[in-house]
């Protein structure tokens, strides 16, 4: 098992890199740096590859909207190369409010852009001269552009040539494809007694067509994280950015994680935050986030406990429990990674 969370760069980016180094030293696997409409993330893993030796970095997520399929193939590289082969390529489709809103690109077609991203980095980073007929044709063809374009090939050799890719996604075909293509899966709201249920299908129906080479799926998943008595009132920590998720993102009919939320069975409590949260009531949405979401998609409360859940996860297939690690994040990692039983 693998332990991972997301940069908190909340009080700034330098605080939060001395931060990762600070969880490096108590044994962290994995950090994640996140890009939404923000910072970019490459500029920020490009600083932790410096400020860290030996814990993996990963893109969490990039928008595969936002940068030519070459563009992020050659920032993997870099990165990947800086780090000394530490890099961890996270991809996503973001959504229609922030690539539309935020980058002015058609939302459009992202399991076929992703699909296709995945297979030309794999060949910049194997050297070949780029040549690609579908949503991103290479070079481009007659009648657009100045047709001078010439097939080219990565100039420097990559430090690995199978950097790793995970995507994130939650929808039916988009996690099909992604158990098929990917080495890893960032799932949302992931709770393991429900999983099977939801995305046990279409995990099984991507495994049957991914090739051998790949090797296992690898899923992070988790939320908050906090090991002791007593704790579990920071479960509600995790409120305002659920209520966000399932009731600001997208609009009614169109909210892949509102969508989530009715698929695990709260189809009342997912109408009832979306129309809180859309009325501008956000800390009424908030409180209406059901409790047993928070417990189930954490891993918050007594060793024992905490324990059993990390089990659940595991019997799952969530490999790499991914959280937030309120409070002394040190003294959490080492209860995390020796838990009783």
């Amino acid at each position: 098992m693998r332990l991972s969370t997301m940069l908190d760069y909340s009080k700034g980016f330098k605080e939060g890199a001395d931060r990762a180094a600070e969880l490096e030293r108590a044994g962290l696997d994995i950090v994640w740096v996140a890009e939404a409409y923000g910072f970019d993330a490459p500029s920020q893993l490009g600083y932790l590859a410096a400020k860290t030796t030996t814990m993996q970095l990963g893109s969490a997520i990039l928008p595969i909207y936002s940068r030519t399929p070459a563009l992020l193939a050659q920032t993997a590289a870099g990165l990947d190369a800086l780090s000394e082969g530490r890099f961890i390529l996270g991809l996503g489709a973001s959504g229609p409010q922030v690539i539309e809103g935020w980058h002015g690109v058609p939302y459009s077609a992202p399991l076929g852009r992703t699909r296709e991203i995945v297979d030309i980095c794999g060949r910049v980073w194997r050297r070949d001269r780029l040549v690609n007929e579908g949503l991103y044709p290479l070079p481009l063809p007659p009648g657009q552009g100045t047709g001078l374009g010439k097939p080219l090939k990565l100039i420097q050799h990559p430090f690995r040539q199978d950097i790793p890719i995970w995507v994130a996604s939650m929808g039916p075909k988009n996690v099909q494809m992604t158990a098929e293509v990917a080495d890893g899966w960032f799932p949302f709201l992931f709770v393991p007694e429900r999983a099977g249920d939801v995305w046990g299908a279409d995990l099984a129906a991507g495994a049957a067509r991914r090739s051998p080479e790949l090797g296992p799926l690898d899923i992070a998943a988790g939320g908050l994280a906090a090991v002791g008595e007593g704790l579990e009132h920071l479960r509600d920590l995790a409120r305002p950015m659920v209520a966000l998720y399932v009731g600001g993102m997208g609009v009614r009919g169109r909210n892949f994680y509102n969508d989530l939320c009715r698929r695990y069975g709260y189809e009342a409590e997912a109408e009832r935050i979306q129309d809180l949260y859309l009325e501008g009531r956000k800390d009424e949405a908030a409180a209406a986030v059901p409790a047993e979401l928070l417990e189930k998609s954490s891993l918050i409360g007594p060793a024992g406990y905490v324990a059993e859940r990390i089990a659940a996860y595991r019997e799952a297939g969530g490999m790499v429990p991914e959280g937030t690690l309120p409070g002394d994040a040190a003294g959490q990692i080492g209860q995390l990674q020796q838990p009783p039983g």
